[in-house]
């Protein structure tokens, strides 16, 4: 299959795109660009194509995963893949089918939430018994098997094969495939990629897509972006001729995964692959200590194999496919895989204008290959991903993944605990404690448990025995893991006295200069040119009119701001608003001052009685109102406090530098009728009073018109960015709405991505939702079609079963915020 002419041949001088690697990866986006007509693309590969991880990949195509967007793009892939082995260049496709195995109770509880997970896209998969597991798999052993799904859709491809075929697809779309080039270094000027050096010659680019695979690190060094993630040694054999029973074809089985037993088997040849994921893994050409440097000689080779760190793998296999004791081996593989800390994909536009990257595939990049070029050229060709992918952007790691020791800890245990089943609660341990508030030894010594979120210790609930709340229902299932009655306690004593939050891991970034108030206005769908002290609740949007954040902007004085986002969303919204400045020429000054500041929420209804001793501020409503701040002093403390919410009540967030810290909440806590509390208090006051999650109930791919926020929208302004595409939205009206369900059973709680159906028909998902301990109800976000009323009759289905639900207007609690502005 002819790709390309060698290196004979002259390197062109320019080009407008140069995507880097030659895997499966660069080949899919290639051929996607070629796809949509762009001819000038010079796709670079350091050896052959193939040479990366994709030749030696496991080929397994499985389509469904716990995110929608990840599963519409493997969806893709099928479709893609089947098309492509009906055409010149077949790339090896088997569609048999895959079958997944529960061999625990709890086990088969995550099989029957992916069946949810299935009924939301469409995927024909089907709960089966193990009887027809191993009838379907006649190799198998049933012990311990206590059920399964299957997936007649999924299958398996020859990498290398569908390498050659996309990269086949791309040339005779006019993409120019160089092989035996290597990229020695990237030209960027004043924050923007201008071309490529290489080994044969300079490129002059616009554009160019970071598609390195296991080198993608490396390259992105070459530009000076932090790219987290490590290659990890990754092995599977493929025995000798395994003979089936019943004269059944081997080649005819489906793909079979036991993750209870941590392995995988697929037809290959006349005998079976059979891989797995250790609990004991290594990392390749990295460590604690060290970056990542694949060696460069590093083309088309394997690791040694290492039985020692396989023996568990090979041990489960036995118990599940006995065969497997018998065989021979014909290979053993151990190749190198990019993982990323979070096993997500790194995809997008970097803080380098015009430098895009694709990597990270986490062993299963076959499977996604086809979505991500997909996606890829459609981000690069119309400046935003065509689906919801803020969960794989790249900008979603904080400054701390440019720690080797830190992306390596995490990589390793996410590695690790690959096939693990995750409650809800679930924590992640390693690289633990990081990042910490003023406060963090004052939690620690009054009982707080802490999750984490962005590298930062945050306090999920105290553990103190409680007496309030005693009576509520625990929410059953998954639902009620983790649970703790403290964390309803606190919630109950927000809404009854006041409650305060430690939230320092609020990302806040400080926007400064002379056109700081027209930058504001510009990317911001509310009104930000306001008076001093005025604080605004807004959106940032794309110019699609997609929420790309949900901020709350505090005008400091006449040329300084301060933005404050989520705290996992930093590095988004930071590099988000970095790049609307360079595009719109704004000479305005963005610095991230989260670790400067402390940041404290006191709610509830005795706020302003119980902080007002404590300065001589006036905190009456008139003297203070709702949405406004000011520079006042609690105690001995200077502080800027902003009165706002999170969960419905009177109260204010109090900022103060970092050194300060500990003694401001020191004084917080202490006051009389004061419960310090923690983050799962906050989640379910928050849902009582519909407040959304960016993330979750607001995407890039959502609108305010449609998530409810209409009222941020300032039409008013002369432009600003989302404009008109809001304006064209307001004038057809919007397709769907963000709705509040109340689910009819009360322990019958929601995690998040269940189906939802009206008259039978499956018509949204649920975006978040759990238990309102205040107005006692199970509640539930999902955007529903706009024809469906308050009023309305729904269904959601948790681990298979269908509950009745209500559709409801908004806010269950205090719906006409008279608290918030007493």
């Amino acid at each position: 299959m002819s790709v390309a002419p060698g290196p004979g041949t002259d390197l062109p001088d320019r080009a407008r795109i140069v995507v880097i690697g030659g895997g499966v990866g660069g080949a899919s986006i290639a051929y996607h660009l070629a796809q949509r007509g762009e001819r000038d693309v010079l796709l670079l590969e350091r050896s052959e194509l193939t040479s990366g991880s994709t030749f030696h990949s496991a080929g397994m195509v499985g389509q469904l995963r716990s995110d929608p967007t990840l599963t519409r793009m493997n969806m893709y892939s099928v479709e893609l893949y089947r098309e492509l082995q009906a055409g010149e260049n077949p790339p090896g496709w088997t569609e048999t089918g895959s079958i997944r195995l529960a061999s625990s109770p709890l086990r088969l509880e995550e099989l029957r939430r992916q069946l949810d997970w299935a009924q939301v896209v469409g995927l024909p998969m089907e709960l089966i018994t193990a009887g027809r597991a191993q009838e379907l798999f006649p190799l198998m052993d049933t012990d311990g098997v206590l059920g399964g799904v299957y997936l007649p859709t999924d299958g398996h491809v020859d990498p290398s094969q569908l390498c050659y075929a996309l990269a086949a697809g791309a040339r005779a779309g006019g993409v120019r495939v160089e092989q035996r080039t290597r990229v020695t270094g990237i030209d960027v000027r004043d924050g923007r990629v201008h071309g490529v050096r290489t080994d044969r010659g300079d490129v002059a680019c616009e554009i160019v897509v970071d598609a390195g695979g296991m080198f993608a690190a490396e390259i992105g060094r070459l530009a000076g972006v932090r790219i987290p993630l490590l290659p990890m040694a990754h092995q599977y054999l493929v025995t000798d001729v395994v003979p089936v029973p019943g004269g059944i074809e081997l080649r005819s089985l489906p793909s079979l995964r036991d993750p209870d037993l941590l392995v995988y088997f697929r037809p290959e040849g006349q005998g079976l692959l059979m891989g797995g994921y250790e609990r004991t893994p290594e990392a390749f050409s990295a460590g604690r200590d060290r970056l990542d440097a694949v060696p460069a000689d590093f083309n088309g080779k394997l690791l040694a194999e290492d039985w020692e760190r396989f023996a568990e793998i090979a041990d489960n296999a036995r118990i599940r496919v006995p065969v497997m004791d018998r065989v021979g081996v014909r290979r053993v593989i151990n190749g190198p895989e990019a993982f990323t800390p979070d096993n997500e994909f790194c995809l997008g536009e970097t803080d380098v204008d015009g430098f895009f990257v694709s990597a990270g595939f986490c062993a299963h990049g076959i499977a996604g290959a086809g979505g991500v070029g997909r996606l890829m050229a459609d981000w690069v060709l119309d400046g935003r991903p065509s689906a919801d992918v803020r969960h794989m952007d790249v900008a979603r790691f904080g400054r701390q993944f440019a720690s080797p020791s830190y992306t390596y800890d995490r990589i390793v245990e996410n590695y690790s605990t690959y096939y693990d089943v995750r409650l809800p609660g679930h924590e992640r341990t390693a690289g633990r404690p990081l990042r910490t508030s003023p406060a963090y030894p004052w939690h620690r010594e009054h009982g707080a448990v802490f999750g984490e979120k962005d590298g930062w210790e945050r306090v999920l609930f105290y553990s103190t025995p409680v007496s309030d709340g005693a009576d509520l229902p625990v929410p059953r299932g998954w639902a009620g893991a983790n649970f703790s009655p403290a964390a309803t306690a606190e919630h109950l004593a927000c809404r009854g006295s006041a409650a305060v939050f430690d939230e320092s891991s609020f990302a806040k970034l400080r926007i400064t200069g002379a056109e700081a108030a027209v930058f504001l206005d510009l990317v911001c769908d509310n009104r930000i040119d306001r008076e001093v002290g005025a604080v605004v609740y807004t959106q940032l949007l794309n110019e699609h009119g997609g929420i790309e954040a949900d901020v709350t902007v505090s005008r400091r004085g006449p040329e300084e701001f301060q933005l404050v986002t989520g705290t996992a969303f930093g590095a988004h919204d930071g590099a988000w608003l970095r790049r609307q400045a360079r595009r719109t020429g704004s000479a305005v000054r963005i610095d991230d001052v989260t670790s400067a500041l402390g940041c404290y929420a006191l709610w509830g209804p005795r706020a302003r009685e119980v902080l007002q001793p404590l300065t001589s501020t006036d905190l009456s409503d008139a003297a203070f109102p709702y949405l406004t701040g000011q520079e006042l002093t609690i105690g001995a403390v200077p502080v800027w406090a902003q009165r706002v919410t999170y969960v419905g009540e009177l109260g204010w967030e109090i900022y103060a530098p970092a050194e300060y810290g500990a003694g401001l909440w020191a004084q917080l806590a202490a006051l009389p009728g004061v419960t310090p509390a923690g983050y799962r208090a906050i989640e379910s006051l928050r849902l009582e009073k519909a407040y959304r999650a960016w993330g979750s109930d607001l995407t890039s791919r959502t609108t305010p018109l449609e998530a409810g926020l209409g009222f941020c929208v300032a039409w008013d302004k002369p432009d600003f960015l989302g404009k008109a595409a809001l304006l064209r939205q307001r004038e057809e009206g919007p397709a769907q709405l963000l709705r509040t369900l109340v689910v009819e059973d009360p322990t019958a709680v929601v995690l998040g991505g269940e189906p939802v159906r009206v008259d039978g028909t499956v018509v949204g998902r649920v975006t978040s939702g759990g238990y309102g301990w205040t107005v006692r109800s199970s509640i539930a976000f999902a955007y529903l079609p706009s024809a469906i009323r308050p009023g309305a009759q729904a269904e959601i289905s948790m681990f298979g079963t269908w509950y009745p639900a209500e559709v409801r207007a908004g806010a269950l609690h205090d719906p006409r915020n008279t608290a918030v502005r007493s």
